[in-house]
């Protein structure tokens, strides 16, 4: 009896079949990911401007007054549109500091919402 060498069709087919479903499912998982990528982009740039802003604040401000300021900063081309809410706690040595980004003036949509505490070091 003879050994039997190589592949029987049955078997080269079944292997087609798998390499045909994987790769269907790699270019599917790709074409998401590059699709996705300029969302991805433009929440990294928010994101930058907010944390800029916040670290202006905490910089250049001993203590933030309660209210709302507006304000734009182009970053890398663009122009990005920031909204800082602070907000009384219920402890008065605390303020928390929301910044909401957006590449919009009408703020719609916000891309990046940050938020963080402060105290009064006096």
């Amino acid at each position: 009896m003879a050994k039997q060498q190589g592949l029987t069709l049955l078997e080269v087919l079944v292997a087609m079949a798998v390499f045909a479903t994987a790769a269907s499912a790699v270019m599917s998982s790709l074409s998401t990911q590059t699709r996705n990528l300029p969302k991805l982009e433009q929440r990294t740039f928010a994101s930058w401007v907010a944390n800029n802003q916040m670290v202006e604040i905490r910089l250049t401000e001993k203590f933030p007054a309660i209210g709302e300021k507006r304000g734009e900063v182009e970053q890398l081309g663009e122009t990005w549109y920031w909204r800082q809410n602070v907000v009384k706690t219920m402890d008065d040595k605390f303020r928390r500091i929301n910044i909401s980004v957006s590449p919009n003036q009408n703020m719609n949509p916000v891309v990046v919402e940050l938020s963080s505490y402060v105290s009064d070091n006096n």
